[in-house]
């Protein structure tokens, strides 16, 4: 039964706080969605949103897909997400995330947070000064740091992984895959595919980026209106999500979609609309979750860069997986996952 949020239904949220700073202009939603696994784990997006309650749906989204994404990963961390109204006009960036590490440490520990959309690592290390909640942050002599390379090469080992089963692709030579989003991730993927003889066509609201991708990898550059109905074998968002609407997939041309934006069906029955026309979905908290093991991994101590290299090369797996499992179950890869998901909701 499809739930408000665009997910299935689940238990509520645990816990959401809702911060504000007169000082610096700080506005946040904390969501804390599920700890059964472990503290809510996720990471802290800043955006112009249109309205508080729009911040507010999206941190209540966003957090459920993290706990989704964090169970799929085994890890043993629950999910949880942060956003931050961007302030209008010019502020302190330091004085904010100062505001906002504050109202981190405020939980005690219920919720960890990392870089996400429109946050840095520069951000991450002011958060760090004043709470240990925090990670995506360079350490010395230790693994850390910017995790969307790692996110980068979860969708990018599972598009080979689809593009096996579902095209019968033996490798990506000639591979046509449109990108919609130019970002940290974006751009990380464009790269991979690149070096792996991927045909890339690319849409960015910055023709810096889509420039730089025509120059560098002969990209081929489309609008963003245009992006998602380019003709192309695999359709990978990694920008906002919600990109996968009653609107947009009608128009659709892929045969394959793997991205790594977040929340990218606007609906749950959208996963339905994909599969009634005979395109696979791999399920967004499936594939992107290379940043979350990243982080993760820093967090607890444990990360060496070949060992989480590998670990996030195991996305791969559980795609395959997936892939068998809808043949038994005759759901679709969208119902599938989210019903493994949430039977992995429990303490590890």
């Amino acid at each position: 039964m499809p739930s408000f949020f665009g997910l299935p239904h689940q238990a509520p949220h645990e816990r959401v706080l809702i911060a504000a700073d007169a000082e610096s202009g700080l506005r946040t939603m904390i969501a804390v969605h599920s700890t059964a696994r472990g503290p809510a784990f996720g990471g802290c997006r800043l955006w112009a949103y249109e309205n508080d309650l729009a911040a507010h749906h999206d941190a209540l989204r966003l957090s459920q897909g993290m706990s989704m994404k964090n169970a799929l990963a085994g890890l043993p961390f629950g999910g949880g997400k942060a956003v931050i109204v961007k302030p209008k006009g010019e502020f302190d960036r330091a004085k904010l995330f100062a505001a906002f590490a504050r109202a981190v440490d405020s939980l005690q520990g219920a919720y960890i947070t990392a870089e996400d959309v429109g946050t840095t690592t520069a951000d991450m290390r002011g958060v760090q000064a004043l709470t240990k909640y925090v990670s995506g942050i360079p350490r010395e002599g230790a693994f850390g740091g910017d995790p969307s390379p790692k996110t980068a090469w979860g969708v990018f080992v599972s598009i080979e992984a689809g593009a096996k089963t579902v095209l019968g692709r033996s490798d990506l030579q000639g591979l046509k895959v449109a990108i919609q989003g130019l970002g940290a991730v974006g751009w990380h993927l464009a790269e991979f595919l690149h070096k792996a003889g991927a045909k890339l066509v690319v849409a960015d609201i910055d023709p810096a980026k889509t420039a730089k991708a025509q120059a560098q990898f002969g990209a081929e550059v489309v609008t963003v209106e245009q992006i998602l109905a380019a003709p192309c074998d695999v359709l990978a968002p990694c920008a906002l999500g919600a990109s996968l609407n009653a609107t947009s997939i009608p128009t659709l041309q892929a045969k394959l979609i793997c991205g790594a934006a977040n929340n990218q069906l606007a609906l749950a029955h959208d996963g339905d609309e994909l599969a009634k026309r005979g395109i696979t979905y791999l399920p967004d908290y499936l594939v992107n979750a290379g940043g979350i093991i990243s982080v993760a991994r820093e967090y607890r101590g444990e990360g060496e860069e070949g060992a989480v290299m590998a670990e996030v090369s195991r996305i791969a797996e559980r795609v395959n997986e997936l892939l068998v499992r809808i043949k038994t179950s005759g759901r679709t890869p969208a119902a599938e996952a989210d019903a493994w998901a949430q039977s992995l909701l429990v303490k590890p």
